[in-house]
């Protein structure tokens, strides 16, 4: 493959034979490469993101943080994702996943400009309550998680409740909205045209109240006003 338009991301285990290499060919065409679902510690964090890893997909989420394994203790791929300094984190940040003290933690240590947010949302995304199509998977308390309750599945949540999720763990809503938008524009390279309301730029635009629920919306570039929107 010299060239694509259609693969803007690779997720993968820095630590599976073959990825370092594969990492640093996706690099080199362009394409973003995330850390994900991995057991890496501090040399295989380093060695990945050398190699071409820059992002971390579902930070906190299929990783494990500090451990012990007998007798000694061991940074986890959570710490050692926090020592690299240019590496850049996402958080589902749908209130289950990851709890408020821990988005507060992510939001300190790696700042607005290196953490996005990301609803990591099934089919159900917004459909609490609706019918099932896959048995191995329940809606509950708010999340999708395996019937066998073994671990979660996935999320329900939308963008919007991403921020209303970020604001009431204390983090500014002009951060959370950055989270949601630039951020995440800036790291799939595509800044250029999304993630900011600008002169010449996609009119991508959800409209909130002061309650932080969805009021309107942009749709086929026509904006529906509503005079108590927070915007």
């Amino acid at each position: 493959m010299e060239s694509t338009d259609c693969i803007k991301r690779w997720d993968a285990s820095p630590e599976l034979p073959g990825a370092l290499e594969f990492a640093r060919y996706l690099k080199s065409k362009g394409i973003l490469v995330a850390v994900s679902h991995t057991e890496s510690e501090y040399e295989g964090i380093k060695a990945a993101f050398e190699a071409g890893f820059t992002h971390t997909a579902h930070f906190y989420n299929g990783m494990p943080g500090f451990h012990k394994c007998r007798e000694y203790k061991y940074e986890g791929t959570v710490e050692s994702v926090y020592l690299t300094d240019g590496m850049t984190i996402e958080l589902i940040a749908d209130g289950i996943h990851l709890p408020a003290t821990i988005l507060r933690l992510a939001y300190k240590l790696k700042g607005v400009e290196k953490t996005c947010l990301v609803t990591d949302a099934l089919a159900y995304a917004a459909a609490d309550g609706k019918e099932m199509t896959d048995p191995n998977v329940i809606i509950e308390d708010g999340v999708c998680k395996m019937a066998d309750h073994s671990s979660l599945a996935g999320s329900i949540a939308t963008m919007d409740v991403l921020v209303r999720t970020m604001v009431k763990a204390g983090i500014p809503l002009a951060d959370a909205v950055r989270m949601a938008s630039e951020t995440p524009a800036r790291i799939m390279g595509v800044d250029h045209r999304k993630g900011a309301l600008q002169k010449d730029m996609d009119a991508d635009v959800l409209i909130l109240d002061r309650e932080l629920n969805i009021r309107a919306a942009w749709a086929m570039g026509r904006l529906v006003e509503d005079t108590n929107t927070l915007f």
